[in-house]
């Protein structure tokens, strides 16, 4: 039987009409929600920034990114959710410096933090600040380490926690760089440690600076130095640590977007300029100033770096400390 080439192509034309809505509907993304997992608990100076980012993103790209807190391991149990999961763009990590910390300090991890992930973006960043009760009558870098070098034995200083980046800026600053005979008091996070602090159980606090904001304020804890290269705009007053005669003794809170090696850096990309689009917008700079985080939306390549960078500044620490979790 001869088919006429009008019946041919009609033919070719109806089995191809199915296919285009497919096509369509497999080149939108996202088609489905996209789960962004924070490692840590609700509420946390990860996880606030990260739901208001998973609002813009839902905005902007038309769909509905959903935050999961799934806390435990300083970070490593959602770390290792998102590095398992399927690199479709679907599974996002809301990550912190722990995150190439971990790493360094703990013999075993259960993700790969080289190889394992796919930078998505650098959001923001925070400085440690050194911080201490009142009583104390320091008001400078050089007059608390005179203070501690007169008194050895007497301070102490609280952290959020061992082996996290105030626990090793504590480390590079106090052991390392002056020797000094104080002791580390590791909190389970970062509320304890205040408390502590503010009641003089401890007499001196390292801690990201934002959570600190309403203290300083009603003058429950007195702030030394921000561990930062530029002062912070919310407390212009106080003095980084190079302008106190350390250069070089940075200490950030890295707030960044990661997805599992492999996904397609359309997405990616994608992704990251939404983030960093979001990151223009009034109310989210006013949002992350009252967080004391500074907006920064660096793409996949500059977070990249940043963190390699991170790394390799934090293992010196580590290994002149001799700091290490079986």
């Amino acid at each position: 039987m001869r088919l006429s080439l009008v019946t041919v192509l009609a033919t070719s034309l109806l089995l191809t009409l199915p296919l285009i809505p497919r096509a369509a509907s497999q080149e939108h993304y996202p088609s489905r929600p996209v789960k962004i997992i924070v490692p840590y608990p609700a509420g946390g100076p990860t996880d606030v920034p990260a739901r208001l980012i998973a609002s813009k993103l839902s905005a902007a790209l038309k769909g509905n990114f959903v935050v999961e807190n799934l806390p435990g391991a300083a970070g490593s149990l959602g770390a290792h959710a998102v590095g398992a999961a399927a690199a479709d763009g679907y599974t996002l990590l809301a990550m912190n410096q722990d995150f190439v910390v971990q790493p360094l300090i703990k013999k075993s991890i259960p993700y790969d933090a080289t190889n394992g992930f796919t930078p998505v973006n650098w959001v923001g960043a925070a400085p440690e600040a050194i911080l201490v009760n009142p009583s104390v009558p320091a008001r400078t870098l050089p007059e608390l380490i005179a203070l501690i070098k007169a008194n050895p034995g007497k301070y102490s200083y609280a952290t959020p926690g061992f082996g996290t980046t105030p626990h090793l800026a504590g480390e590079r600053l106090f052991d390392l760089t002056y020797h000094l005979d104080i002791t580390h008091v590791p909190y389970p996070g970062g509320a304890p440690a205040i408390t502590s602090t503010m009641a003089g159980q401890t007499q001196i606090l390292l801690i990201t600076i934002g959570s600190v904001a309403p203290n300083l304020k009603d003058g429950s804890l007195r702030a030394i130095a921000v561990e930062s290269t530029k002062r912070w705009p919310a407390f212009p007053d106080i003095p980084t640590l190079a302008e106190s005669g350390l250069v070089g003794y940075d200490a950030e809170f890295i707030l960044g977007f990661m997805a599992p090696a492999g996904t397609p850096k359309n997405t990616v990309d994608l992704l990251s300029g939404a983030i960093t689009e979001a990151l223009t917008s009034q109310d989210v700079k006013d949002r992350f100033d009252a967080l004391g985080l500074r907006p920064i939306g660096s793409g996949p390549t500059e977070f990249a770096a940043k963190l390699k960078e991170t790394s390799a500044a934090w293992a010196k620490v580590v290994n002149g400390a001799g700091i290490k979790i079986d």
